[in-house]
């Protein structure tokens, strides 16, 4: 559902409308989808027009964000190593928990795509993996600040 053109150093991504989600993602060792991107993926078809389903196979509880998005309004559903996420048309702010690394940094986007304030606590894991996450968010338009 996106327009996305390659140039040597650029990338150019254009949408209309919601994206589609796809049927379905598994995760896999190199070269296929990554456990690691999990999460923010999960983040990402919460948005999304469809259903698709994430076969996790690799880590049994990857999936402690998906309480932490059905706070903001997704609509997800897990059951063992499968979760299946209906696309709603926006999340709604709410306080969250980091429960990871790549949880926290999910709920960072699925904050920013969210209309409203949103607080997530226990960013130390965000910290611990991405130096000055809040500055690089800022420096591309989000609107994101680490209060004590």
């Amino acid at each position: 559902g996106a327009n996305i053109r390659c140039e040597k150093d650029r990338l150019h991504i254009r949408c209309r409308g919601r994206l589609k989600s796809p049927d379905s993602v598994q995760t896999m060792p190199y070269p296929g989808f990554p456990t690691d991107a999990q999460s923010q993926l999960m983040a990402a078809l919460s948005t999304m027009n469809g259903t698709s389903i994430i076969n996790e196979t690799i880590f049994e509880n990857r999936f402690n964000t998906a309480a932490e998005l059905i706070k903001m309004g997704a609509d997800i559903t897990t059951k063992d190593r499968i979760a299946v996420i209906r696309g709603v048309p926006s999340l709604r702010p709410a306080n969250v928990c980091a429960p990871d690394l790549r949880g926290g940094a999910a709920l960072v986007i699925a904050a920013l795509g969210a209309y409203g304030k949103s607080e997530i606590d226990n960013i130390r894991f965000i910290d611990r993996g991405y130096e000055n996450f809040d500055k690089i968010i800022s420096s591309i338009g989000g609107n994101i600040r680490k209060t004590d």
